[in-house]
């Protein structure tokens, strides 16, 4: 990551922490006061990708999202492991016999 990145990351950070909207024009002010150079599209980027949400609350939630989905599948079907059991030693046979040789043939 380059240091025009991380600049304009650790400023929409700043701005999120301080509970102030994230626009182009604040992003710019930070960096520029860092003494960082980033090019404008860059900022406008930024702030149209998190309008309208709570930065802190993404990076409070970023594994737990995709946890409860796969809890709750795994949950719903019951039988689901016997089945894969099944067609796992299926494909088991069908591997070696799709390659006409074993291993040490």
């Amino acid at each position: 990551m380059s240091i025009a990145e991380k600049a304009i990351v650790y400023a929409t950070l700043i701005l999120a922490d301080d509970n102030v909207e994230i626009t182009a024009d604040k992003l710019e002010a930070i960096t520029k006061a860092a003494g960082v150079n980033i090019e404008s599209i860059y900022f406008t980027l930024f702030a149209k990708a998190f309008e309208g949400k709570d930065v802190n609350e993404l990076l409070l939630n970023v594994g737990s999202a995709s946890a409860a989905p796969a809890a709750g599948a795994v949950a719903a079907s019951a039988d689901a492991p016997a089945a894969a059991e099944e067609k796992k030693e299926e494909s088991d046979e069908e591997s070696d016999e799709d390659m006409g040789m074993g291993l040490f043939d």
